[in-house]
């Protein structure tokens, strides 16, 4: 089974790409009066989070499509059942997730939003993409969404939210993540301590860069 390279997944993520490509380095008019100063200084706050992300309720903030691929290719080499992402967006990255979820099975792929606005696209996106059944989309703030409730083991991490807050959800992941277990954080050069943590071999982990931005790393103990 290839659900990611087929209808309705496939021209679904084109369009969602295409969509995404036209509205890169359009800022919203809330922050187009913040210097970039002041916007990176609140995507590593871990006290302005959440006003940051509610400004840009109308922004993709979507993964690269090699990305996309990338994620699709680990689940299915992982044979992943269980994968939790932090931060849906419009849920580009977790049609990629939930596809490879598809073709290995089924499973469960918990992901997490607080935007409300971001929660109905991601909705629409997934039930246009057929996966809505694998899907348990959390409202909220995933320092509360992601405290309960997870799987006995989890395959899978994507971190793809509030750059400050990577550590703190591995915090909440940690004990469920099985030996080989992939984590991939996107702009994580963004929370320092959170790469300092996973490319420390003594903490159980083997961690490596991806292109510029992503880094994938596998717990080994």
């Amino acid at each position: 089974m290839t659900t990611l390279t087929k209808a309705p997944v496939a021209p679904l993520l084109a369009s969602l790409f295409a969509s995404a490509e036209r509205s890169e380095g359009m800022l919203p008019p809330a922050l187009a009066n913040l210097s970039v100063a002041e916007r990176g200084a609140m995507l590593r706050s871990k006290a302005d989070y959440l006003e940051l992300y509610s400004r840009m309720k109308d922004s993709p903030l979507a993964v690269s499509p090699e990305t996309g691929r990338l994620l699709y290719m680990l689940a299915r080499a992982l044979g992943a059942k269980a994968i939790v992402e932090f931060g849906t967006s419009f849920g580009i990255s977790t049609l990629h997730l939930a596809a490879a979820l598809r073709d290995n099975g089924g499973g469960r792929l918990i992901t997490t939003e607080f935007e409300p606005a971001k929660i109905a696209r991601a909705t629409e996106n997934l039930g246009a993409g057929g996966v809505l059944d694998l899907i348990d989309l959390r409202a909220g703030d995933a320092l509360h969404t992601l405290a309960h409730d997870l799987p006995e083991t989890i395959d899978l991490v994507l971190l793809d939210g509030a750059k400050a807050l990577y550590g703190d959800i591995l915090d909440l992941l940690e004990s469920r993540l099985r030996p080989g277990a992939l984590l991939i954080a996107d702009n994580a050069d963004m929370c320092p301590e959170y790469l300092t943590r996973v490319r420390d071999a003594g903490r159980g982990y083997l961690s490596v860069p991806f292109a510029d931005d992503v880094e994938v790393s596998m717990r080994i103990g």
